[in-house]
């Protein structure tokens, strides 16, 4: 399965808002410029995941982007499939009730099909952006340390 650049960067958008959001709306010009995305594309994608439910515009001047949910209620899953549509990788008509392969009943293959696509959307869906702004922020933290320690001007 290969993301587009839809899924990656619509969910690097989204951490950026989460990260930022407790500041209150955060604007698509300060997440275009933290995360080196075109504005223009950044709106289409904003749009998506406002169309979907995981997050809301607020208009005027001090306006911008909040989550329209909890972080711990929004699941990567959630936002791929928002912006990727369906995330298997292998479209198997042997999947179909009706209409489907004709030797779906003695393929094999289409059991391992089904385990890699359970398996990716069980991984994406178990993730949430809780869980995905806590590493931003041990990853901030660990990297604050390892100047700390290469710099002997450093203070805590």
């Amino acid at each position: 399965m290969k993301l587009s650049t839809k899924g990656r960067y619509g969910l690097r958008a989204l951490i950026d808002l989460a990260q930022h959001g407790g500041e209150g709306p955060v604007s698509i010009t300060s997440i275009a410029e933290r995360q080196e995305i075109s504005e223009r594309y950044l709106e289409q994608l904003m749009s998506k995941l406002k169309k979907a439910g995981i997050i809301q515009s607020i208009r005027g001047a001090q306006g911008g982007y909040v989550l329209a949910k909890e972080l711990e209620e929004v699941s990567v899953g959630e936002v791929l499939r928002a912006l990727e549509g369906d995330l298997n990788p292998v479209e198997c008509s042997g999947f179909l009730l009706e209409g489907g392969c004709q030797a779906a009943d003695n393929c094999v293959t289409k059991y391992v099909w089904q385990r890699i696509n359970d398996s990716i959307n069980q991984t994406v869906d178990e993730m949430n952006l809780k869980a995905l702004v806590e590493v931003g922020e041990n990853l901030k933290e660990s990297k604050a340390d390892q100047t700390c320690v290469s710099n002997r001007d450093c203070r805590k």
